[in-house]
């Protein structure tokens, strides 16, 4: 009997557990912190032999396959160990793939993925196919294959889960955007991150599509200088394509296989140029795999955004509080700025990824009237924006920093928690940090 290990007990790990006990491998779950309780009662179940707190070598190096968390980077000892042994370290993303014949759609990207997923999912929903969501959102891949295996799968994909891929190839990939990001991971070089993404393309044939952000300079020159084999099926807010989707007189217009379909802007329940481009890349992958036009059109209306993505929380005497937890990064919370309509009381900060903030420079000076800090090191964005902006305060938990963006903010201002930044210096993940500021507005 092959053995797999699999290191890392969160959800990812026990999907691929599941799937890997289901698939005839003897399983080992190993994590070096502790594991979860619900996840522990999934292992149980399912009699999989597990440890946590350590990583026993001894149990770990006889392994003919090793599945990682996406979180556990490949310089750690182990991983080293591992590799020099000569057994294959892959993904779950890698995995679960061998295990299912169903038509895959991979979207990666610096921002915009999640969003995109959700809605292309929903798409795909509302259009009658048997289609999972899954990947570095919601559940774990390999359970659903293991469990409920469906005839499409729409995936959101980390450049940490591409990392770890082999022959994996989604028929329709979809790049978003591409902007520095973990960079703290690629050993701070721009060019390792963006090769990275591009891993979603690598395995694809000429029968398979990439779809992506035409008006992305970063992807159009990697594009140039590296050829993918796919079907390039561009979006953009600002040419027009022979091919994919754009802009023509308020209308989305989208051509693939040279059939052509609009509709109106108007129709989408999304704010925000970001979103506009999201609707294309999902209305893109609806289009190719034969969903009707009236369905997308009705799916783009009553798609409900996603939580902690500029998530509407109350309106507090003229105030309104909005949730972007999920931006963790600069590029993410330009995009959330920019979309601002009022005077902002801007809540940012947390872990630094090597975070460059110039960019927002020109945007915070226009939109942004106060900065309250949230975080253990507040010193770059202290030096950053310290001139730009007439009040910055620093705080260390989130009922301090709503409780001072009520005080300071007046009739008609935004009050926005958009990080730009990692979560993990005070809050387990970007969810528990979105969710304790809702918690502390509705406080309020």
């Amino acid at each position: 009997m092959k053995k797999i290990v699999v290191l890392g007990g969160g959800e990812s790990g026990a999907g691929t557990a599941i799937l890997g006990k289901k698939e005839g491998y003897e399983v080992f779950v190993s994590d070096s912190g502790k594991i979860r309780e619900k996840y522990k009662d999934v292992l149980k179940k399912y009699e999989i032999d597990w440890e946590e707190n350590q990583h026993t070598e001894s149990k770990i190096l006889n392994a003919d396959l090793v599945m990682k968390s996406p979180g556990i980077p490949d310089k750690v000892p182990l991983i080293q160990k591992i590799r020099e042994k000569g057994i294959p370290v892959v993904s779950e993303i890698e995995f679960a793939s061998k295990y299912t014949k169903a038509t895959i759609v991979g979207i990666t990207g610096s921002n915009g993925k999640t969003t995109t997923t959700m809605l292309t999912g929903h798409l795909l929903q509302q259009g009658g196919l048997n289609v999972g969501v899954a990947g570095n959102i919601g559940d774990s891949f390999a359970q659903m294959v293991a469990q409920d295996n469906k005839d499409f799968y729409v995936l959101e994909i980390s450049s940490f889960q591409l990392d770890d891929i082999e022959i994996f190839k989604p028929h329709i990939a979809v790049i978003t955007n591409i902007t520095p990001d973990h960079l703290d991971r690629y050993e701070y070089k721009f060019e390792n991150y963006i090769a990275s993404k591009f891993r979603i393309a690598e395995n694809q044939t000429e029968n398979d599509y990439l779809i992506y952000d035409e008006d992305d300079e970063v992807i159009v020159e990697w594009l140039k200088q590296h050829p993918v084999k796919s079907t390039l099926l561009p979006f953009s807010l600002k040419k027009k394509l022979n091919q994919g989707a754009f802009l023509e007189d308020n209308e989305i217009v989208i051509i693939t296989n040279n059939k052509k379909i609009t509709m109106s802007t108007d129709v989408l329940a999304l704010e925000g140029q970001h979103n506009l481009k999201n609707a294309m890349a999902a209305s893109t992958v609806a289009k190719l795999l034969s969903i009707r036009k009236a369905t997308i059109r009705e799916s783009l209306e009553n798609f409900q955004a996603v939580e902690h993505r500029l998530e509407k929380v109350l309106k507090i005497q003229n105030v309104q509080y909005i949730n972007d937890s999920k931006a963790t990064n600069v590029n993410a919370t330009f995009y959330a700025l920019d979309s601002m309509t009022s005077p902002t009381v801007w809540i940012v900060g947390g872990t630094d990824k090597g975070n460059d903030y110039a960019p927002l420079m020109p945007i915070v000076r226009e939109k942004v009237k106060a900065v309250i800090c949230l975080g253990i090191d507040n010193s770059k964005i202290i030096d950053a924006f310290g001139k730009v902006v007439d009040f910055m305060i620093e705080t260390v938990s989130m009922e301090e920093a709503v409780k001072i963006a009520h005080k300071i903010s007046t009739k008609g201002d935004t009050v926005l928690l958009s990080p730009a930044c990692a979560s993990f210096d005070l809050f387990q993940n970007y969810e528990d940090r979105g969710r304790q500021f809702k918690e502390a507005v509705r406080n309020l």
